[in-house]
């Protein structure tokens, strides 16, 4: 059995800007590995209006290699639409075209093995090798070796405690595929109060006449969040502020990692104008059929003859109170699973105070530090740019120079106005 020098598992933005990357380098071979049949990028969310919170710059290489033919630019030009994104004048994608660039990077690269289900990760120690072991969807196990690992598995849909078991709720990451029944109950709630829960409100109240639904939006934040955008701010997605944070004693880390949400997990500001441009508008024929809830958390839910009952609580008035709805839309999120996978290597993996990975500043969580990488999954230990995309490329020219053992992306070491700290 052939030896890779890496197998990356999962295939979101991150792995496919690894694999996009490291296609040109002869000195590294790998094998990138999906659970799913094709690659998907949020599908259940692709809204027709719908766009990324970053520019497009923040493609998949970029800003590791703006001469990269796997650059979302050359993606444009190569179908024949850059001339029409250029007149748009707008940097930010739609996401469906986001995730059609993604497609396309996708089929140029011959690396990539779908419908692969990683089910087990073992360390040969004697021969210094991880052999990985997926399903396919025959049934067939496949084996593969290789000197490193990266984990791109991603962040699962959550639901709360509240609903869970309950039938016919829907997250948001499947929202467009039950939108069509969705549309067909006398009343829906939205409950969340991030972008998703905002671009699911516009689009349920933009048909809120055609269709003559209820519509309710509930949130457990006192306001709509707008997601916070301005330049000293975006400083703190850069390595400066990496460098800052990642020294930080853990529970500190912890802290602001509770603090910071607001700024990675906010509503565009104009989606919000455009929210109330749009009841304004309805409001013009009389009361729109619609409540916005804030300070109001899911407490307890319960489902009998086609309709859920909410019981919900006013959290700084402490009233408790309850909401019938026949539709059900949670947009709660996503929280990060360690891979049922890493099992076996578990004793390998390098475990904070609080039973989460122990993320290196170079993106390692194994005692080698260099042997396991991971993508994404560490706000606690790398902050807010952990889920950013505009930060993918910076991270996986760490984890290359780190296969290499040598810089082979230039790696930008100080870029922001400010100081985060004091020098010492």
């Amino acid at each position: 059995m052939s030896t890779h020098d890496f197998i990356a598992i999962g295939l979101g933005p991150y792995n496919l800007g690894l694999a996009c990357l490291t296609a040109p380098i002869d000195e590294l071979d790998a094998v990138f590995l999906e659970a799913r049949p094709s690659l998907a990028w949020h599908p259940g969310m692709l809204l027709e209006s719908a766009r990324l919170q970053t520019p497009f710059i923040a493609d998949l290489v970029s800003l590791a290699d703006p001469t990269s033919p796997y650059s979302f630019l050359n993606y444009l030009k190569d179908i024949g639409r850059l001339y029409p994104f250029y007149i748009r004048e707008s940097f930010y994608p739609l996401r469906s075209e986001y995730d059609a660039y993604c497609r396309w990077a996708a089929a140029k690269l011959p690396n990539l093995r779908f419908g692969q289900t990683v089910t087990t990760v073992e360390y040969d120690s004697a021969a210094e090798r991880y052999l990985v072991r997926a399903s396919t969807g025959t049934g067939e196990t496949v084996e593969y070796r290789a000197r490193h690992l990266v984990l791109g598995t991603g962040t699962p849909p959550h639901l709360p405690p509240a609903v869970a078991g309950l039938p016919g709720a829907v997250h948001n990451s499947h929202y467009l595929e039950h939108r069509t029944a969705l549309r067909t109950k006398r009343s829906i709630t939205v409950v969340g109060s991030g972008q998703s829960a905002a671009e699911i409100y516009h689009d349920l109240l933009g048909d809120i006449d055609r269709y003559g639904y209820q519509l309710n939006w509930v949130t457990r934040s006192p306001r709509f969040f707008p997601l916070e955008y301005t330049k000293l701010t975006l400083e703190m997605t850069s390595p400066d502020y990496v460098d800052y944070f990642h020294a930080l004693p853990e529970a500190t880390r912890y802290r602001l990692e509770s603090e910071q949400k607001g700024l990675f997990k906010g509503i565009n500001a104009d989606l919000i104008n455009d929210i109330f441009d749009l009841l304004y508008a309805h409001s013009v024929d009389g009361p729109v059929n619609t409540r916005l809830l804030t300070n109001t958390e899911l407490v307890s839910a319960d489902h009998q003859d086609g309709q859920y009952t909410l019981g919900l609580r006013q959290v700084e008035q402490e009233r408790d109170f309850a909401l019938r709805t026949e539709g059900l839309v949670l947009a709660t999120g996503y929280h990060y699973r360690v891979p049922e996978f890493l099992a076996p290597v578990r004793d390998r993996i390098r475990w904070d105070a609080h039973g989460r990975f122990d993320v290196a500043r170079n993106y390692s969580i194994d005692h080698s530090g260099r042997g396991i990488f991971l993508q994404n999954a560490g706000t606690h230990t790398h902050s807010i740019t952990s889920p950013d995309l505009g930060m993918g490329a910076y991270r996986n020219s760490w984890i290359i120079r780190e296969l290499l053992g040598r810089e082979h992306y230039p790696i930008e070491k100080s870029i922001t106005f400010q100081e985060f700290g004091v020098s010492s």
